[in-house]
């Protein structure tokens, strides 16, 4: 199979005449834009994060923010006034001078209605944002927000030149986008290839680097290879430089093979789930939901199909993250015969063709999630553990440029995708708050108790005020069974041996991140 896609993968590469300037990347997923406030999707922000910074950046460790855009920060004894001081030697990729105009105008476009950023409370609840001088910003919250700093990171709240915004309008983030990044946005083949190219003036990299600046290569291209075989037959043959996207299946052998580099990502957080539509009939009792989460086992869908590149995930947040809840270990205990009682006692019935069935309606959930990556073999692997239980999984793929959009129509009772995330209230706030519907709060969960929990969790001066908080949404959408947790994945970055310096980073499934100490 790998031997048969190699002369695919060749017309992949670039011209060897180029190679010495020009660091070639390969993706498996593609985006439907770059516009970094308008999306929760991966594969929009390892794009963004080369090309666009934040006022913060996240150190290697994953919990801890460093200056970045702003050198030094100081709150207020109530958390609700952050001042930002931000560096003075920073420009656009077009050359304009970055002040805290940009961080004020980007901020309000983030909050602005009209845009429905579905990750907009990263930024928190915003009362105002003052700049008293071009290089200091006054960020009032209407309340406290325990991870401002950490959510700042995030690729949403990457900073944006409103000249690009409005010049572009609804191109902006296909046809382009200013940035401060160190790569500037050049072009995008949509489903094809993406291409940055060095932003000269960078000098201003994040402390974790050891190169402030600039990059070392003229071009980055990414070329988008949806094909594991083939990604697998380019990496092994030398036509790419790297990748963080290489089939789990195939790590053993890539750790094997004398010209490539395989590191792991840690720490990471990446779960692979599937999750209820709480308000579709079919899923909307919890004993149906229960029923589908005990009846398939974890560990041979880890062994059998990621080969033990991830593992089995029996909780909804991973027990190493941020303000994990032990409580929920032992809540989800696989077990096919009770999940056939859980069924039985829910009122679905075996039908004469071995579906359950109940008035007249047949178990066959409907299951949307992106053809590319691991989840449509572990689908087809669940679908085959619920059939033994009288559940007949009725599989949708999609192509990733359009997988949110038809997501968002919400004509599904089941969904999946796999999340990165930070840390347990990270995760919690990401999905579970019912200001988040329909996306990414796809279950359509509303909830005053998990509201005020996560609300409290949010405004928390303490850590154990956080942590208690936090852990109790976590008890609550465990004992709900609104997710089916199925795997932690493990992260590598697969890098041809000739290529130095590129220490994967776990943020938000990126690893490249900025690529600032990245050589030939």
């Amino acid at each position: 199979m790998i031997r048969t896609a190699l002369s695919a993968a060749l017309a992949l590469c670039v011209t060897a005449s180029a190679s010495a300037q020009t660091l070639t990347m390969m993706k498996a997923i593609d985006a439907p834009h770059y516009d970094a406030q308008r999306t929760t999707w991966g594969p929009t922000s390892d794009i963004v994060n080369m090309f666009q910074d934040t006022l913060v950046a996240l150190d290697w460790d994953g919990r801890t923010p460093v200056p970045y855009l702003a050198k030094s920060w100081t709150v207020s004894p109530d958390g609700k006034t952050y001042v930002f001081k931000l560096r003075d030697d920073v420009s656009f990729c077009s050359g304009k001078k970055f002040t805290a105009e940009d961080v004020i105008y980007s901020f309000k476009r983030l909050k602005d209605p009209a845009l429905k950023g579905p990750f907009a409370w990263r930024a928190g609840t915003i009362k105002e944002l003052r700049a008293p001088d071009p290089y200091t910003v006054e960020y009032e919250l209407e309340e406290p927000f325990s991870e401002l700093l950490l959510q700042l990171t995030m690729f949403t709240n990457v900073i944006h030149n409103k000249e690009s915004v409005e010049t572009l309008g609804k191109d902006y983030g296909i046809k382009g986008a200013d940035g401060t990044g160190p790569w500037c946005f050049d072009n995008w083949q949509p489903r094809t290839e993406i291409v940055l190219k060095r932003h000269d003036a960078y000098k201003w990299g994040p402390s974790m680097y050891k190169n402030k600046g600039p990059v070392k290569f003229e071009k980055l291209v990414i070329k988008i290879v949806p094909e594991d075989s083939s990604r697998v037959a380019a990496m092994m043959a030398g036509q790419f430089d790297i990748t963080h996207q290489f089939p789990a299946q195939f790590i053993a052998q890539a750790k094997g093979a004398p010209m490539l580099t395989v590191t792991e990502a840690k720490p990471n957080f990446q779960l692979l789930y599937f999750g209820f539509k709480t308000t579709r009939p079919m899923v909307a009792d919890r004993r149906v939901r229960e029923a589908m989460s005990i009846a398939i086992n974890r560990a041979e869908i880890a062994k059998g199909i990621l080969l033990g590149n991830a593992d089995p995930a029996f909780t909804v947040v991973d027990p190493d993250a941020l303000d994990f809840d032990a409580s929920t270990n032992g809540v989800v205990k696989e077990d096919i015969e009770r999940a056939k009682t859980l069924l039985d006692e829910a009122g679905w019935k075996l039908g004469s063709d071995g579906i359950r069935e109940k008035d007249g309606v047949k178990l066959q959930p409907k299951v949307y999630y992106t053809q590319a990556g691991n989840t449509p073999r572990v689908a087809e692997a669940i679908q085959g553990y619920l059939r033994r239980i009288g559940v007949q999984w009725q599989l949708q793929p999609w192509d990733s440029t359009i997988a949110p959009a038809k997501m968002a129509e919400q004509d599904y009772e089941i969904w999946s995708v796999t999340v990165p995330y930070l840390s347990a209230g990270d995760l919690m706030n990401i999905y579970f708050d019912s200001r988040n519907i329909p996306t990414p709060n796809r279950m359509n969960w509303k909830d005053a108790e998990t509201d005020e929990w996560l609300k409290k969790g949010r405004s928390a001066l303490t850590e154990a005020d956080r942590t208690k908080y936090y852990g109790l949404v976590q008890q609550k959408v465990t004992r709900e069974h609104l997710w089916i947790p199925v795997l932690n994945i493990n992260m590598h970055q697969v890098a041809n041996k000739k290529i130095a310096g590129a220490r994967p980073h776990m943020i938000y499934q990126n690893t490249f991140y900025k690529g600032l100490d990245v050589t030939r």
